[in-house]
């Protein structure tokens, strides 16, 4: 009895095994001829990507490719819950990831994404793009929008307080203070909005200056001997000081604050374009100019960047397919690139692209100026900075600091201790 009981238990045990081998064997070969990628935004990034797959059916046919729309959290979450327990069962092929999120998984699941390096020629874009797609010396990410930022400025206000656009072409913030100041005094506009809790003005600032919030290494914070973010702690005191700048707290008030005339004035990511020109009856009355440096800072030229995002091939069945199909439409294709910018107005990093008819294209809500090309000329222009593992948590630690800044605390002080902060709070 005891050997009969013994055989069927080897059996069962047999049969367990091979059952376990075949679902495992089944989901392998599972037909890699179709990708999935996730991504959010309908009108943007979905959109773009809609654009890749019309562009990749004529090169691969036999690839199916679906997209999946999801909120950037969403994304976030779903990254960090599968890739931590070490799971892949219902991940995309490829993902979008915000260049300021993408070192944090790159650094903490290396082997969760497939390296694309050789896939594309890394020389082909901005340069700035590639330090954060990239993790010990090969590529991982395919470079998509570029965030450079612009200072976007009303014409007829310039004009009434006296200027031109050449007197606020390549100025300093002490220079848009000044003359903002006068618009202020002329036209009872300010000249800006800020929002107290996003500080996406100061890293615009510091970038324009070749610094971050943490060294080379992109782990080390790197607050209270950074001359640049100290400049940028003062100007942004400067400008509240100086009465020019109107407070909103969120992003239907920012975009308010331009629809209506309040400002006269946005300092930010080229992607806000839609937005100025969603307001029709001001059309002609705006230009776009380089960003200002920060005065007394070595190094700081008038170009930066404020957001975007890349492409990245998760180490899954199908990802031959999806490093081709990323090399054959956002890797090379200027062609593509012409339809992005027609159609949705994203400006990639692909540099190629900029020669062609759409990137050269007069904007006659923009008085016929060449918006895109100059655009695309800045991006070449913007330093690269290593953007890190902690953006946002540090930058939880600076909207406080900030307040304290200017409430009256010494500017050395505020920065001193939010470097001890970050030491502590962020490994």
């Amino acid at each position: 009895m005891k050997k009969i009981l013994a055989l069927l238990l080897v059996s069962i045990l047999m049969l367990s095994a091979c059952s376990s081998g075949s679902e495992e064997a089944s989901d392998e070969s599972k037909d890699t001829n179709e990708i999935t990628i996730w991504a959010w935004d309908p009108n943007f990034n979905i959109k773009a990507m809609e654009i890749a797959k019309e562009a990749y059916a004529s090169e691969n046919p036999d690839v199916k490719v679906n997209i999946v729309e999801n909120a950037q959290d969403d994304i976030i979450q779903k990254l960090n819950t599968a890739l931590s327990s070490g799971t892949t069962k219902g991940l995309p092929n490829i993902v979008l990831i915000e260049d300021y999120r993408a070192q944090s998984f790159l650094q903490a699941y290396p082997d969760s994404f497939h390296k694309i390096t050789g896939s594309f020629n890394e020389d082909d874009f901005a340069p700035y793009k590639i330090s954060p797609t990239s993790f010990e010396g090969e590529n991982y990410g395919l470079p998509f929008d570029t965030g450079v930022a612009g200072l976007y400025v009303r014409t007829d206000y310039l004009e009434e307080a006296g200027y031109s656009v050449e007197d606020i072409t390549n100025v300093d913030w002490n220079k848009f203070i000044e003359i903002g100041k006068k618009i202020k005094e002329t036209t009872g506009k300010d000249m800006l909005t800020l929002d107290p809790n996003d500080l996406g003005q100061i890293r615009m600032m510091i970038q324009s200056s070749g610094s971050w919030y943490l060294q080379e290494d992109g782990v080390t914070p790197n607050l209270a001997d950074n001359d640049g973010l100290k400049k940028a702690f003062e100007v942004y005191k400067s400008i509240l000081d100086a009465n020019i700048a109107k407070p909103v707290s969120d992003w239907s008030q920012f975009l308010a604050a331009f629809n209506s005339g309040d400002v006269a004035s946005v300092p930010t990511g080229n992607w806000i374009t839609p937005s100025i020109k969603a307001e029709a009856s001001q059309s002609g009355k705006w230009a776009v100019v380089p960003f200002p440096t920060l005065p007394g800072v070595e190094g700081s030229i008038n170009a930066s960047n404020l957001g975007g995002s890349s492409w990245y091939v998760l180490d899954v069945p199908g990802k031959e397919n999806a490093v081709d199909f990323l090399a054959k439409t956002f890797g090379s294709n200027a062609d593509m690139y012409q339809t992005l910018v027609t159609e949705i107005g994203a400006i990639g990093t692909y540099m190629p692209a900029a020669e062609g008819k759409a990137y050269q294209a007069a904007d006659e809500y923009f008085g016929g100026q060449t918006i895109v090309s100059d655009f695309s000329a800045w991006t070449e222009q913007i330093p690269q900075v290593n953007y890190g593992l902690h953006t946002y948590a540090i930058e939880d630690i600076l909207v406080v600091e900030m307040q304290n800044y200017l409430n009256g605390k010494a500017i050395d002080d505020v920065l001193k201790d939010a470097q001890q902060q970050a030491e502590t709070q962020v490994k």
